[in-house]
C-alpha cells in the first residue's frame, strides 16, 4: 500500500507548489483574501459534486463532533492566504520549503506524542536528521536567493 500512497503524497506535494505558482499572482491581481476565496469557492463546489456521487456513511453528524476536530476549516484559509501572500515576495521555492520544514517539524511531534488522536510513532534519529536537512534546505536556498 506505500507504494502506491507515497507518489500520491508527492505528486499532491507537487501540486501545492502549482497552486502557490497560481495563487501569488492571482493575488496581486485581485486581493489575497479574494484569491482565496476564489479557489475554495471552486474547491467547495467540486467536492459538493463529488459528495453527489459519493455520499458520506451516516456514522455521526458534524455536531456531534468535538469542536477542535474543526479547526481545520480555520487553518485551511489561512494558510493559503499566507501562501498567496508569502509566495510573489520569497518564491514558490522558498515559500514551499519553508511550508514543509513546518510541516515535518509539528508532524514529528505530532506523531511522537499522539497528539489530535495520531497514532504514535517515537522520533527516531532519521526523522531528527531529515528535519535538519529540511531546514539546511530552508537556509540555503535563502542564501542562495
Amino acid at each position: 500500500m506505500n507504494s502506491l500512497i507515497i507518489p500520491l503524497v508527492i505528486l499532491s506535494g507537487m501540486g501545492l507548489s502549482f497552486e502557490a505558482g497560481l495563487l501569488g499572482p492571482l493575488g496581486e491581481v485581485v486581493g489575497h483574501l479574494w484569491a482565496t476565496f476564489s479557489i475554495f469557492s471552486v474547491g467547495m463546489l467540486l467536492l459538493g459534486l463529488l459528495n453527489l456521487y459519493f455520499p458520506a456513511p451516516a456514522k455521526t453528524s458534524l455536531s456531534e463532533l468535538p469542536r477542535w476536530q474543526l479547526i481545520g476549516g480555520i487553518l485551511g484559509p489561512v494558510y493559503v492566504v499566507i501562501l498567496t501572500l508569502s509566495t510573489p515576495v520569497l518564491g514558490v521555492t522558498m515559500t514551499m520549503i519553508g511550508i514543509l520544514a513546518g510541516q515535518v517539524s509539528k508532524g514529528i511531534l505530532i506523531d511522537h506524542f499522539g497528539w489530535y488522536g495520531a497514532t504514535r510513532k517515537r522520533i527516531s534519529p532519521f526523522k531528527l536528521m531529515g528535519c535538519l536537512l529540511i531546514t539546511l534546505a530552508l537556509v540555503f536556498t535563502y542564501l542562495g536567493a
